[in-house]
């Protein structure tokens, strides 16, 4: 899968380009497995305040090892189904209509805990991390990708993980993560 970003010319979004509007499926999109990554609003044109996706969470899934900013804060609204959130040592459900907020620093992790699908908005502020997952797209689809890459990539984006926390909180909340498979086959 190739790189959104690279294929696309990014600038600020301002009224003399005329209106926009993003349909319910339009968009680039990747998929890292545990989550989608549908991008709407890139930090390239909101002037680097924030950027927007929208997050498809398949059922039972858990979306990424416990980890933590340390430049952006991460907001979750819920648009379908429920997510489970780990928040520092608080564990946390949200249905639709909730609004979670992950600030930086905060250890933190999210999942769909249920069998139906969900379906989340990230706002991400200040904007520039929605990268992080076009380019985690683009590592993932290559022959010779391996787990330990996300902790090099992370570290570019300022981020930490704890991938111990994988085979964890997928045996406490009845989940299943991409990254388990990968070391059982």
């Amino acid at each position: 899968m190739a790189s959104t970003a690279k294929t696309r010319s990014l600038e600020r979004f301002d009224h003399s380009q005329g209106p926009r509007n993003i349909g319910p499926d339009a968009g680039p999109s990747v998929d890292l497995g545990s989550v989608g990554v549908r991008f709407m609003a890139w930090s390239e044109e909101t002037g680097g305040g924030f950027s927007l996706i929208e997050h498809p969470i398949p059922p039972r899934t858990l979306v990424a090892p416990v980890h933590k900013h340390s430049r952006e804060d991460e907001y979750s609204y819920v648009i379908q189904g429920r997510m489970g959130a780990l928040l520092g040592e608080d564990t946390v459900y949200a249905e639709v209509g909730d609004f979670v907020f992950k600030p930086r620093e905060q250890w933190h992790t999210f999942w769909n805990p249920d069998d139906e699908p969900c379906r989340i908005l990230e706002i991400i502020s200040p904007g520039g991390f929605e990268h992080f997952f076009d380019e985690f797209a683009a590592r993932l689809a290559a022959p010779d990708f391996a787990p330990p890459e996300l902790a090099v990539l992370g570290a570019r984006y300022g981020l930490e993980f704890d991938p111990e926390s994988i085979g964890r909180l997928c045996a406490e909340h009845g989940l299943t993560h991409p990254f388990l498979e990968m070391a059982r086959g």
